[in-house]
């Protein structure tokens, strides 16, 4: 059973008392906070006997737990504590450098075995969790519309269907509709039908929104992002805001689009320009290093209906943090 460190040092005995309620053998170990060979291999080296992996946590820790169930051939189930991201219910885990530098995807053969979800915890974490969480699932439908444009095989195998690309577009209609009444919500202690909605979309549909109708640009503009430090305090889904905007960009997309995603997320607090995601000094060379980061061979930005080069991203990242920092101009443009 890998703990994330708060639920390790919060929540151990609570949640290693119903274990031995119910006459479980079970082993708690502490995730060490990052995603990474390492720590998947030392994780590895303390399963001894066990039958089942089971993560608890952030999306990290989740991460971390399916991939040791993947190597050591076990069942896996995950217990979100948060709904930063879509792990929960993907196939995936995603890999960093021990530093936090975005590091491969590895696919995985199947979903967790189990997700088991309790949306009274994830509601009781803070807003800013459930917040990048919608900046995660943000990107679903702008990068299934780019990648079924393409006709790119998705992560779940074949191309995207019909009723994968409903499913995304539904969780973006969902932020739109409910995003910053779950946000006050949370912020506000309580429970609500809005708060309900914006978990199934940062867990459910997020999740099977990109696998089977696929990534494109916004999450490799989250990859490339990795490299430059200043960035590494913000979280997965805050990144990827700024990737969407910057995808949007990419593609010519309306100026009425880009306004509501950027309405959007200045509602809720998701970041719009690089100095929100700590790169206070931003220079071409930085983007620079990020674009061709986020455009290595086997990237998704490939998925895009256009080739893409570094200069090209580049040039789509200093307009999204120029649009971004217009703040008067979107009053009001979210649905």
């Amino acid at each position: 059973m890998i703990l994330c460190p708060f639920n390790f040092a919060k929540n151990k005995a609570l949640i290693t008392g119903s274990f031995e309620a119910a006459g479980i053998p079970y082993e708690a170990v502490e995730f060490g906070g990052e995603c990474s060979k390492t720590e998947i291999k030392r994780m590895q080296g303390l399963l001894g006997d066990a039958d089942v992996v089971i993560g608890i946590g952030g999306g990290k820790s989740l991460d971390t737990a399916k991939a040791v169930g993947f190597y050591a051939k076990l069942p896996v189930i995950v217990a979100p504590t948060i709904a930063s991201t879509d792990a929960p219910c993907s196939s995936l885990a995603v890999l960093y450098t021990d530093d936090g530098t975005f590091d491969e995807y590895l696919m995985l053969p199947s979903n967790p075995n189990c997700v088991v979800l309790d949306t009274a915890i994830v509601a009781g974490a803070p807003s800013r969790l459930l917040v990048a969480g919608m900046g995660d699932t943000l990107a679903t439908y702008f990068e299934a519309r780019a990648s079924h444009a393409a006709r790119k095989t998705v992560m779940a195998g074949g191309l995207a269907s019909n009723s994968a690309m409903a499913l995304a577009k539904l969780s973006y209609e969902m932020l739109l509709s409910d995003g910053l009444k779950a946000k006050l919500a949370v912020d506000s202690g309580t429970l609500s039908a809005a708060v309900e909605n914006i978990i199934e979309a940062n867990t459910y549909l997020s999740g099977i929104g990109f696998e089977s109708g696929g990534i494109a640009a916004a999450h490799s503009v989250h990859n490339g992002l990795t490299v430059l430090h200043e960035t590494h305090d913000y979280y997965h889904g805050e990144k990827v805001s700024f990737g969407v905007v910057s995808q949007l960009v990419l593609e010519n997309a309306g100026m009425s689009e880009i306004a509501t995603v950027i309405a959007f997320c200045k509602s809720v607090g998701l970041p719009t320009t690089l100095a929100e995601l700590g790169v206070k000094e931003v220079t071409t060379e930085k983007l620079m290093s990020v674009a061709r980061a986020a455009c290595t061979p086997g990237e998704t930005i490939h998925n895009m209906p256009f080739a893409v080069t570094p200069e090209a991203v580049c040039s789509a990242m200093i307009v999204a943090d120029k649009l971004g920092q217009k703040s008067d101009f979107f009053v009001g443009s979210a649905r």
